[in-house]
Formats: C-alpha cells, structure tokens, sequence
C-alpha cells in the first residue's frame, strides 16, 4: 500500500484552534490600533505603525510563523506582516514628502488612502478569517 505524500503542495495542514485564536487576536490589535487613531488626533496609519497594539502583534505574527506553515492559516499572517511592513513603508514616504514642505499635500493624499488601505486589509483579512478562508497569496 502507497503512503501519502506528505510533502505535497496539494496538501494542507489544519492549523490548531489556537493559533486561530491568536490570529483572531492579533487582528484585534491592529483594529484597535486603527480605531485609536481614528478616536485621537494620530492618523490611522500613524498609530498602525507606530501604536503599541500593532507592534506587539507583528512580533507575534513573527514568533508563532513556523507554527501555521502549510496550513490555511499561514497565508493570514503573512498577509499581517505585509499590511504592517507595507504600511510602515508608505508612512515613511509619506513623511519624505512632509519635510520637503511642498510635498505636504501629498503627505496628507498618501495618508488618506494609506489609511483607508490599511483598513480594508485589517477588515477583508478578519472577515477571511472568521469564515476559515485563506488570504490570497500576494
């Protein structure tokens, strides 16, 4: 009798309950950093990238990794950490255009839409999630 190719692409691995509990939670924290700065006078990227609820889950989106290879799951996480570092990014471009003083209303576009984007990733990525549907790999 055959054995299973285990090494297979075709075959995916069931992520423990856990770890989508803790991915569930780590969209959490983002949400919560996007509504602080959606409460508060930060912008939404701005406390995206630099609020403590954000950090804290890109480090766990790190240290648990290994954890959902091959799983459905692992494509949420990696779809985190690109929304983390890609908004990191476009603050950073965004505060290039800031300090050159006539960029300044291209700071506020690239904030603007820079928000609204990483919104849409924190909500289509936790919708995913609640219906067990992985991310679509970029």
């Amino acid at each position: 009798m055959a054995q299973p190719d285990t090494q297979s692409p075709s075959v995916i691995d069931v992520p423990r309950e856990g770890l989508i509990t803790l991915a569930h939670l780590i969209y959490g924290l983002h949400a919560i950093a996007l509504f602080s700065g959606i409460a508060t006078s930060a912008t939404i990227i701005g406390s995206f990238v630099s609020g403590l609820p954000s950090i804290i889950a890109v480090i766990l989106n790190y240290v648990k990794r290994d954890a959902v290879r091959g799983t459905w799951l692992d494509s949420h996480y990696r779809w985190q950490i690109r929304t983390f570092w890609f908004a990191l990014l476009w603050f950073g471009i965004a505060w290039l255009m800031f300090i050159t003083l006539i960029g300044i209303p291209i700071f506020f576009g690239i904030i603007a839409i820079a928000g609204l984007w990483v919104l849409y990733r924190v909500v289509r990525g936790w919708i995913n999630l609640s219906n067990r549907v992985p991310m679509p790999v970029d």
